[in-house]
């Protein structure tokens, strides 16, 4: 596992060691950076959810992110993404959390949050998407024009739309669906 592009590239990251943590494969967050412009979130702030060994996250940063939160609760992860961040300089642009996904959300809302990237890779049997994406659409933390990023198994369903979140796109890469979904203001017909 390494950084695929920015001032990082070609750097390796440590992963979480055993089988709690599925890191997302170098040709899928290829392809994922490949989907998404840079300026939706160059000099942002993003969120990585279910950060894992914060690949993603480091990635948007490598890429011209200003800031970035980690949140996972596995405790080991949390150890991986602080070592990760260390290794590469990092540590003054990100924050990191070990908390459940729900209260991470309403904590980030109470501190009047908004980001333009959110990356979502949770546990492709655990995940609970729905409620995910209904949460950071209610607690209003993805600025206007901002996208979500989410990775889940293949075959996995999701809503096209939720309110003012809509699948922009939607692409398959081996057992692994790739959906961003942009944040699009109500048109004042509707």
């Amino acid at each position: 596992m390494r950084v695929i592009s920015g001032t990082f590239k070609g750097r390796r990251l440590t992963a979480v060691p055993g089988h709690h943590t599925r890191p997302t494969a170098d040709r899928v967050k290829e392809a994922i950076f490949n989907l998404i412009p840079d300026d939706t979130y160059r000099d942002g702030t993003g969120l990585d959810l279910f950060a894992g060994t914060g690949s993603l996250g480091i990635e948007a940063l490598s890429r011209g992110c200003r800031r970035m939160i980690f949140i996972d609760h596995h405790p080991l992860a949390i150890k991986v993404i602080y070592q990760n961040l260390k290794a590469l300089g990092l540590s003054e642009n990100s924050e990191v959390y070990r908390n459940d996904a729900r209260r991470a959300l309403k904590v980030l809302a109470k501190r009047g949050l908004q980001f333009e990237i959110i990356f979502l890779d949770p546990p492709y049997a655990r995940h609970n998407l729905p409620v995910i994406l209904s949460l950071i659409e209610e607690y209003n933390l993805l600025r206007p024009e901002g996208v979500i990023v989410v990775e889940t198994a293949k075959g996995t369903a999701l809503n096209n739309k939720l309110n003012q979140l809509v699948l922009d796109k939607h692409h398959h890469y081996g057992d692994t669906e790739i959906r961003i979904y942009v944040r699009r203001e109500a048109l004042s017909w509707e």
